[in-house]
């Protein structure tokens, strides 16, 4: 779904989804390979693994990934949490963000992708994993009936990680803000195909796709509404679509010498999620 999510655009102009789910299947197999002829680094230091047979397998997934296959995060946008400026254009190119850019020549990605290629992998191999939100970051979760813990894919490898870091990194939670947001919780599918479209639907924006943009943005809100990002980023869609054909209708109404547009947008409803 995530790769579905990449077609059509910037940076996606090669993509091959058939190809895509080669490669995944051939470097999930590669992993299992190298995760049982490396057992032995468990049985002779379990304590280095926390003592979890799990957080041994995702931890070698890491050393595949790093040194087998390249997986880096994109040096581009390494930068200190709260030093991001608002127009930056993080999601301009695809590459960057969605996991055909991890899986294709460069290996590069960044939070947006980096914890699904090893959520995508980990499924091919009967791994319990699951996608998780927190502020301006996903993560992933090793989440099974008999063991729980969570994961960053976005340094050298695997580092592990619990719930109480998460809600002061990278940017502190609210309690306001885990209610909202379902931060910290585990994705349903659902959730995260929405996650997917809005990331889809932020690039879309960059290159100034307004119409595709929207459609995006409505589609993850329709899947996950109650998600207040869902909302705003909805709203602003809208809002961002309507404002060029607004602005020429009030030129047209100052000026008889501009014609005004033939087949104008119906006039936009009160914005439901704007705070009066």
């Amino acid at each position: 779904m995530n790769l579905l999510c990449a077609e059509g655009l910037s940076g996606a102009e090669n993509l091959n989804v058939d190809e895509s789910l080669t490669t995944l299947n051939q470097w999930a197999q590669h992993i299992k390979s190298e995760v049982d002829r490396n057992f032995h680094h468990f049985s002779e230091d379990p304590a280095y693994f926390y003592n979890s047979t799990n957080f041994y397998k995702m931890a070698m997934m890491g050393v595949v990934l790093y040194e087998d296959y390249s997986i880096r995060y994109n040096p581009k946008w390494v930068a200190a949490p709260g030093t991001e400026q608002p127009d930056d254009h993080f999601y301009a190119d695809s590459h960057d963000i969605l996991i055909h850019g991890l899986i294709g020549d460069q290996h590069l990605g960044t939070c947006s992708s980096m914890p699904v290629l090893y959520i995508a992998l980990g499924r091919r191999l009967g791994f319990p994993l699951k996608l998780v939100k927190a502020k301006g970051h996903l993560f992933m979760r090793w989440d099974s009936p008999t063991e729980k813990f969570d994961m960053d894919a976005t340094s050298k490898g695997v580092s592990h990680y619990s719930d109480e870091e998460y809600k002061q990194w990278p940017f502190p939670l609210s309690e306001t803000d885990i209610k909202d947001e379902d931060y910290l919780k585990s994705l349903s599918a659902k959730e995260e195909l929405s996650v997917f479209l809005s990331i889809r639907g932020e690039c879309q924006t960059d290159n100034e796709q307004l119409g595709d943009a929207l459609a995006s943005f409505s589609l993850a809100y329709k899947l996950v509404p109650t998600w207040k990002g869902n909302q705003v980023m909805f709203s602003q869609a809208r809002a961002r679509l309507a404002r060029p054909v607004i602005y020429a209708q009030q030129q047209s109404a100052m000026n008889p010498s501009i014609p005004a547009d033939p087949n104008p947008l119906p006039q936009m409803p009160r914005n439901p999620f704007q705070t009066p």
